[in-house]
């Protein structure tokens, strides 16, 4: 496992297994980026995505709050969803999902395809802790069912695989040139290749394996205060360059990044990121808590 440091980092380790990096830059632009790295092999280390729950698929709330409804040490936010912009207490998420082995979301074509594209993959970690990205099997109607021979426990989805093989991913939009490519152009602001929704410059957050698969990697980077944000390019080359990122996925970002930890000395939690859409995060689709141990 490789750290990407800068002279302004700050890395402890809080929890047995568990690297936290707070990291301030001004390349790009000014920027805030917290990564924390996970060895899968670490004794006590688990996982937990939001369970299926209310009228939809999900009971929305903060990462935050289920970091600590669940006495979870960390937390990330994790599936776009809709319906968005909502006040609804409940959402369907987008993409394929599983909690504790329950399947409740399938892959699928999204409403928004000029930003996520349709049956992205998603990352799925068993009970044992064995993460690897999935494919949906295409001989199976459902969208339930992947093509590597893989239990599905934990899963979860974002918009693209941005990291593939060590190199990035960034997805293409359709057009003369590129008449195969997974997203539509459209949407607001009228995306296309030259004017990519994944070259916004925002709030983000990500998740990735090493080539190994035994180093978990989770980031977020703001877009608020002291931090301009990043296009999702400049995410996926930081997170290959700098964190021995092998394969990314580009989760639910802007107003939803949030990235919860609890003190490994009081045990209290915070965001410990900067969100831009209240102090306390977004209430959100899904997250995806870690559990792991003190350090003796």
């Amino acid at each position: 496992m490789r750290a990407g440091l800068s002279a302004d980092s700050t890395v402890t380790h809080p929890y047995l297994g568990v690297t936290s990096i707070d990291r301030v830059e001004t390349a790009p632009r000014a920027i805030h980026v917290h990564v924390i790295q996970i060895d899968l092999a670490a004794p006590g280390i688990r996982f937990e995505l939001s369970p299926p729950a209310g009228t939809r698929e999900v009971a929305r709330q903060t990462t935050l709050s289920f970091l600590e409804a669940e006495h979870a040490q960390i937390a990330i936010n994790a599936h776009f969803f809709l319906p968005f912009p909502s006040a609804d207490a409940d959402a369907w998420v987008i993409g394929l999902a599983a909690s504790n082995g329950r399947i409740y979301s399938a892959f699928e074509r999204p409403e928004q395809s000029y930003a996520l594209v349709a049956d992205a993959p998603a990352l799925n970690i068993d009970a044992d802790n064995h993460a690897s990205i999935v494919h949906r099997d295409r001989t199976k109607a459902d969208g339930l069912h992947v093509s590597e021979p893989v239990t599905l426990w934990t899963t979860l989805a974002g918009s693209a695989q941005i990291v593939t093989d060590g190199v990035v991913t960034i997805p293409a939009y359709r057009d003369d040139q590129h008449p195969a490519a997974p997203l539509s152009p459209g949407g607001p602001r009228s995306y296309a290749n030259g004017n990519s929704w994944y070259d916004v410059v925002t709030a983000r957050s990500a998740i990735g394996l090493s080539r190994d698969r035994r180093t978990l990697t989770l980031l977020t980077v703001d877009a608020k205060g002291d931090s301009a944000g990043l296009r999702v390019g400049e995410v996926a080359a930081l997170l290959v360059n700098d964190y021995g990122v092998w394969d990314a996925l580009n989760l639910d970002g802007g107003g939803s990044t949030s990235l919860a930890m609890a003190d490994p000395s009081t045990g209290a939690a915070r965001l410990i990121n900067t969100s831009s859409d209240n102090p306390n995060g977004r209430l959100v689709a899904s997250s995806l808590a870690v559990f792991a141990r003190a350090q003796k």
